[in-house]
């Protein structure tokens, strides 16, 4: 058996919601041939407490748009692993110390990942943009560039 239509669209959604916040590591755990409870884990980590935070509550809003309200929240208090529970998918915001500890991936190895490209296309983890400006080919004089001599 594998995860109802249903709450493919929901985790899909959740994992969209959390990398919009810049989520890293943002992946779909198929859980359903091994829990009864749920049919799939969203899982996503962030830097600090602060975007977790942020990212917890980006994921409640975006669901709540679409009509679902978590059942259960765990963890917001200390925001380093906070589990949102919308019963056929449970979200985990960890924080990346608590995400590389406890290896949720590894625990659930034997069950499929649900494909989740980030639709913005921004890279899951990656080097930040400098905000230092490029210079334009439309930069350069007409005359091209200057040489200098050693003079």
């Amino acid at each position: 058996m594998t995860a109802s239509a249903e709450a493919r669209e929901t985790a899909l959604l959740a994992a969209q919601a959390a990398a919009d916040k810049l989520a890293t590591d943002v992946s779909i755990v198929d859980v359903s041939d091994r829990l009864a409870i749920t049919d799939a884990f969203v899982l996503a980590s962030a830097p600090n407490e602060r975007q977790v935070q942020a990212i917890v509550d980006a994921v409640e809003e975006r669901l709540r748009e679409h009509g679902t309200k978590p059942v259960r929240r765990e963890g917001v208090a200390e925001s380093r692993w906070v589990l949102l529970d919308f019963v056929d998918v449970v979200v985990h915001v960890q924080h990346a110390e608590e995400r590389a500890y406890y290896a949720l991936e590894r625990l659930w190895k034997d069950c499929p990942i649900i494909p989740f490209a980030d639709r913005a296309g921004a890279p899951a983890a990656g080097p930040v943009p400098t905000a230092e400006p490029q210079a334009a080919a439309d930069d350069v004089p007409a005359s091209g560039p200057r040489e200098t001599t050693g003079q």
